[in-house]
């Protein structure tokens, strides 16, 4: 992720049980580069220790507001430090403290005292969050300018089941994160395909691929990230759904066709990640074909090439194909786009990239080529979607 200067964020853990997944939260920002200061009530040290924390922050961690080392100050130097102040997990009690505005401790009163946004991940028994004071409370931050970051229905701590559980640790990551992505897209649909396609042969038996479909999750949640309106046509996956897009899941390729049809009319970008068989079965069997002694013929015709169709449209959006190659890269990709007759490709090797969470890329354009070192997919995903927004002008065809 590039910025201009290191990222900061106060994560403060208030004292609930949700508290242990505030560790995997540091531990993944620290990834990300961010600068991370943890901030605990007395009632959280009693659900993880700030030795914990601090080990995986590499910072002391405030918890008492009468530090002689702060000089009683550190709820205003913390909070003028910070870029954004995360309360994960924010119980009811201190949600309350928040809407009213208390200050009985360090952390309320470094909220308080912030310059710099507010997001709360409310964590509670359904029926805290469900209590008419809890909403109530809710309604005022949202008021007030504070994001909300879930929560989400499940199985809580207690045995019960409903809303209230804390978002897990990645999903928070990835919407802290999208605060500081500059809105770069906002009011710009998106439309993407990812993971593979399958085409049917009988009642149980198919053509597909090894795609996994990272890439083109990854891409939708950078585009999220740049505040755009996303669509994701995606073929079978066993991803989670980005968090804000509208997915549209699909099986066949002639259902993905159909569904780009359905939705590319007010689309700014179309990104073709999907690796859409090429080929289907003419006549599949409605039953298990039984196996014989002797050989078997599969008459294959052409699927419909979506790319092809979305480029050629009258007033096409701006277009970026994928190409996954096993050999021949450069001169392949090249070949592609100048046959799509898309402004942008991105090309890299299949065997090298298919099903695992790193990769690397080339990107060719009418300036030339332009390579993406190997880098985790969501990264990788940043950086192209940063690319696009060099070449992407609303309104003009390609």
């Amino acid at each position: 992720m590039e910025q201009a200067r290191q990222k900061r964020i106060v994560l403060g853990i208030t004292g609930g049980i949700a508290a242990y997944k505030a560790a995997e939260l540091a531990r993944l920002l620290v990834k990300q580069g961010i600068e991370v200061q943890v901030a605990m009530t007395e009632a959280a040290c009693h659900f993880i220790t700030p030795a914990t924390m601090q080990a995986l922050t590499g910072r002391p961690v405030l918890v008492n507001q009468w530090d002689a080392a702060d000089n009683g100050m550190a709820h205003i130097d913390s909070s003028r430090a910070a870029d954004a102040i995360v309360i994960a997990p924010a119980t009811a009690d201190f949600i309350a403290k928040l809407a009213h505005g208390q200050a009985d401790d360090l952390l309320s009163t470094l909220c308080l005292a912030r310059n710099c946004a507010l997001l709360v991940a409310p964590a509670m028994n359904k029926q805290m969050w469900g209590n008419p004071a809890t909403q109530r409370n809710i309604e005022q931050l949202e008021r007030d300018g504070v994001a909300l970051l879930g929560p989400a229905s499940g199985v809580q701590a207690c045995g019960e089941e409903g809303m209230g559980r804390m978002l897990e640790a990645e999903q928070l990551a990835q919407d802290i994160l999208a605060v500081f992505q500059p809105k770069l897209l906002s009011g710009v649909k998106v439309l993407l395909t990812a993971g593979p396609t399958y085409e049917a042969i009988d009642a149980v038996r198919g053509i597909t691929n090894r795609s996994s479909g990272k890439m083109g999750y990854a891409l939708a949640q950078a585009a999220l990230e740049l505040g755009a309106e996303v669509v994701l046509i995606s073929g079978p996956t066993a991803l989670n759904k980005p968090h804000g897009a509208q997915v549209v899941n699909v099986s066949s390729a002639a259902e993905m066709f159909e569904a780009v049809k359905q939705q590319v009319a007010d689309a700014g970008i179309f990104i073709g990640v999907a690796a859409v068989a090429d080929y289907r079965v003419a006549q599949a069997s409605e039953q298990k074909i039984k196996k014989g002694d002797g050989s078997l013929t599969l008459e294959l015709v052409p699927n419909p090439d979506i790319l092809s169709y979305v480029a050629g449209l009258p007033k096409p959006p701006f277009c970026v194909g994928f190409a996954a190659e096993s050999e021949q890269l450069h001169e392949h990709a090249r070949a592609k786009r100048q046959a799509k007759r898309i402004p942008l490709l991105a090309a890299n090797l299949a065997q090298a990239a298919i099903g695992t969470d790193d990769n690397e890329l080339a990107l060719f354009d009418d300036t030339g080529e332009h390579v993406l070192p190997r880098a985790d997919k969501l990264t990788l995903a940043r950086q192209l979607m940063l690319h696009v927004l060099k070449l992407y002008q609303p309104g003009a065809k390609q």
